[in-house]
């Protein structure tokens, strides 16, 4: 009778199966739920770990924005470094002061040429350069990337150096090329013809790099399996540059324009090492102008309204890129 039962016991235990047996861990499991933190706990969490950028970004960039906007309000000078409260509030003369300045609306010129001859030049030579490497060149690609982006991180001093030498109508490497022909050389940065031309001409030699780097990364997104299904259809090298590669590009393009534009539109290194403006203010851009301003004139409220100024127009554009192409885009 105890045997029976003893099998039938082991019977029910096999049957029920070792799942219906209390596990030992559920305890612990339970406990490591309840020891979870709560959401709360993970927001101060983050916001402790958030703390050090916080505290950055308010010291060093969002005080001297809004201490700029301010400033632009009020007569700031020399005399207000040491009691800055002392500065008069003089509100939008400023403002009206500078299109009023002849000096300003030069450098806005200058600025405005600068960006519509160089933006297109460093979009488009870009992109061919970025098809090149991409699909036409096959030996030594790596080296031709390197090559083509080494100016980007290049020191602006060292690369204005250079083009400095390159330029020099006497002693220059342009200079020797015109004598080897019988022809003498121009004064290319102290000509006022052609001082703008030669800063553009190094400033896209510079930035084709960063285009060309986008540009790559857009082409090797676009499938494969497009280009072979257009060359199926009897699409030629132009017609799938064309109708395939710019269209799938757009959104790369885009982004390529925007920030080729706000460097440009804030072009200073250039101009300051290389021309210091001239000759006869035509180099001078509005970043150097309020550069002028600020530090050597010590005119520090009408320089914080030029900043706005340049800020209000380099948003307008950006909105203005942006909605042209962003139907395009999709």
């Amino acid at each position: 009778m105890s045997t029976t039962t003893g099998q039938a016991a082991e019977s029910a235990k096999v049957q029920a199966g070792p799942g219906t047996a209390k596990s030992p861990a559920a305890g612990p499991k339970r406990s490591r739920s309840a020891r979870k933190p709560s959401l709360g706990m993970q927001n101060v969490a983050g916001w402790l770990f958030s703390t050090p950028f916080l505290v950055l970004f308010l010291v060093f960039m969002a005080v001297p924005i809004i201490a700029t906007l301010v400033m632009s309000f009020t007569d700031f000078g020399l005399r207000n470094v040491t009691h800055p409260l002392d500065a008069n509030f003089i509100g939008f003369e400023n403002y009206t002061k500078l299109f009023s300045d002849e000096k300003f609306l030069k450098s806005l010129f200058n600025t405005a040429y600068f960006v519509v001859i160089g933006v297109p030049l460093t979009i488009f030579l870009g992109l061919i350069v970025a098809v090149l490497l991409n699909n036409g060149i096959d030996r030594a690609r790596t080296f031709f990337r390197v090559g083509f982006y080494a100016p980007v991180v290049t020191t602006i001093v060292a690369v204005a150096v250079v083009w400095r030498f390159v330029l020099d109508p006497s002693d220059g490497l342009v200079a020797g090329l015109f004598s080897e022909v019988g022809l003498t050389a121009p004064d290319f940065l102290g000509s006022e013809k052609l001082a703008m031309p030669s800063m553009i001409a190094m400033a896209v030699w510079r930035n084709v790099g960063t285009v060309m780097v986008l540009f790559i990364a857009g082409l090797q997104a676009i499938p494969t399996e497009v280009r072979e299904a257009a060359r199926l259809d009897g699409a030629g090298i132009w017609q799938e540059f064309r109708g395939i590669t710019i269209p799938l590009l757009r959104p790369t393009m885009l982004y390529a324009t925007v920030i080729t534009t706000i460097g440009y539109l804030n072009v200073f290194e250039e101009p300051f090492v290389m021309t210091q403006g001239g000759p006869s203010d035509s180099t001078l851009t509005v970043s150097l102008n309020m550069y002028r301003e600020g530090f050597n004139f010590f005119h520090m409220g009408y320089a914080s309204a030029m900043a706005y100024v340049l800020f209000v127009v380099i948003m307008g554009i950006t909105v203005l890129q942006l909605r042209l192409l962003k139907d395009n885009t999709k």
